[in-house]
């Protein structure tokens, strides 16, 4: 059931897409949390997860990731649709679109019923240069809506989890006001930076925006981020006669996160809300929604305001990304909650397997220079010679990342990135290998030599009447002819490559036990004769 719901928003994304080619966005809505709506358990889908943020031009990059979450049918993949079309035309002046222009991107549409499910990222990240001229890749997380009538508490608080952890900038969004049961919904995370501030002293979560929709007080607080300053600094007001419980998620809350602000924002109008075949043309929206957007989006996404995801007081690349949602889906595949330990400890587990990947490709990248793809053939010592220093080099570079879980905790991961360096060289030296011309020709080369050394002894049988050893040496030698037709006609054409393997080591065995043996003896038989006749000539 799940995937045909993850196709049918697949499919209806590329309907919004093709329905609005105007503006070319390029990239899709891809489901990379998958939901199981049976069982209530979340799995990652990594492959599709490495296909977005493991580009050649990504991966190194650092990212920002802005997340929009909070209950279903809400409009935040409509909202996400505003972002896309702010980052599409790179920040300009008329960013909003033209008033007739449909609105493309994250599958949405109108109704009661949710549409999203679990965690859906944009195929196609940003990249933007930042004031400092540093570029960064801004990935955009939708989510799937929380407290719908086929969600569990359980896969609420995971989707808000996941999607918060793995994000610089969470975007809360909320309806009408800002209720008490919508700051109960940080407690997991509240009490997991709790612990985590108490281990590595940093601030676990950066921006914490709340967005609260259809504002209907403008005389209370205008809409904004002003009036929505003053909103908040109300809702996180500590009073003496609350509970200990309430007034400890606010101070968790001011502590846990780099910086806290609220967004008011009024309701879209009437034709959005009530018509059932609304599209996102700007026509059909209040203008004070639309000049409300004008200011939120750039405060969000503008590159003089874009945060770049940190963790331990680092920053993240798009490569260190993934170690980090395949740690936290990970500890949330249980059919409880895990426990606020549990996620320090799968945190401090990616983040010295981010270090690992990040080291790891370094060396890898050293290593291609040197002896990849179109590099030529390199002399094994030279090339154990670079392993040796660019392997000293990555230890170093892990070694010096700021990392947590104490040095005994890393010492694993130290030995890991080892091992996997020596089997990475072991594919270079194969590579290098396949190189050498005299390499290649090795098995042809020893193939001949028994053909001719077959018929020659064969011939010399047969004139002295030793007809047994004969045909024995006259089979020797059609074996290494059907041998030598077989492996050529696999190196030709790529089939039965199992059997070429083993014509191969058949010839390598051949070539050190018998022919290069024998070639030693005659060189060494050959310098002896020539010392010989020296000795003679002096005396």
């Amino acid at each position: 059931m799940e995937e045909l719901s993850n196709r049918k928003q697949m499919d209806s994304a590329e309907e919004n897409m093709s329905a609005g080619d105007s503006i070319g966005l390029n990239g899709r809505p891809i489901p990379v949390v998958l939901v199981n709506s049976d069982d209530h358990t979340f799995e990652l889908d990594e492959d599709a997860l490495r296909s977005v943020l493991l580009k050649e031009h990504i991966q190194d990059k650092k990212v920002v990731v802005v997340s929009v979450a909070g209950a279903f049918r809400k409009g935040k993949s409509f909202l996400l649709n505003f972002f896309l079309r702010y980052l599409k035309s790179k920040g300009q002046d008329v960013w909003l679109g033209q008033e007739d222009q449909q609105l493309e991107g994250f599958s949405w549409r109108g109704g009661s019923e949710r549409h999203t499910t679990g965690i859906l990222i944009w195929s196609d990240p940003f990249i933007v240069t930042l004031p400092n001229g540093e570029e960064v890749a801004i990935v955009l997380l939708d989510t799937q809506g929380a407290f719908d009538s086929q969600s569990t508490v359980k896969d609420c608080a995971t989707v808000f989890a996941l999607s918060t952890m793995t994000s610089s900038v969470q975007v809360y969004n909320l309806t009408q006001n800002i209720q008490e049961d919508d700051l109960q919904h940080l407690q997991l995370f509240t009490e997991y930076g709790r612990l985590a501030l108490e281990d590595t002293n940093s601030t676990p979560f950066q921006v914490l925006e709340f967005l609260v929709r259809d504002w209907s007080y403008p005389y209370e607080a205008d809409y904004g981020s002003e009036g929505g300053r003053n909103i908040l600094e109300r809702r996180l007001e500590i009073a003496d006669k609350q509970h200990e419980e309430l007034q400890n998620v606010r101070r968790h809350i001011k502590k846990c996160f780099e910086k806290t602000g609220c967004f008011l924002m009024p309701h879209p109008g009437m034709k959005v809300a009530t018509n059932p075949v609304f599209d996102g043309r700007l026509k059909d929206i209040e203008s004070d929604f639309k000049e409300q957007l004008k200011v939120l989006v750039p405060q969000l996404l503008d590159p003089t305001n874009l945060v770049v995801k940190k963790i331990n007081g680092a920053d993240v690349t798009a490569r260190e990304l993934v170690e980090y949602f395949k740690a936290y889906v990970n500890v949330f595949k249980s059919d409880e909650l895990p426990q606020p330990k549990s996620m320090l400890q799968a945190t401090a587990e990616a983040n010295n397997l981010a270090a690992v990947a990040t080291a790891k490709a370094l060396y890898q990248a050293e290593m291609e220079k040197i002896c990849g793809g179109s590099q030529p053939y390199l002399n094994p010592d030279e090339l154990e010679s670079h392993h040796q220093r660019f392997k000293e080099n990555c230890l170093e570079i892990f070694h010096a990342k700021k990392k947590m879980g104490g040095e005994e905790f890393s010492s694993a991961f130290a030995e890991q990135l080892d091992k996997e360096v020596e089997e990475a060289f072991e594919h270079f030296c194969e590579q290098n290998d396949s190189k050498n011309i005299f390499r290649a020709a090795q098995t042809p080369a020893t193939l001949f030599a028994v053909m001719v050394v077959s018929y020659v002894l064969s011939g010399f049988f047969a004139l002295l009447g030793m007809y047994t050893l004969a045909n024995i040496l006259t089979s020797v030698l059609w074996a290494s002819l059907v041998s030598l037709c077989t492996w050529s006609y696999i190196r030709y054409s790529g089939q039965y490559r199992e059997v070429g393997t083993y014509i191969d080591l058949g010839a390598e065995v051949i070539w050190e036990k018998v022919v290069s043996q024998a070639y030693m003896k005659v060189v060494q038989k050959g310098v002896e004769h020539g010392m010989a006749n020296n000795r003679k000539k002096k005396n």
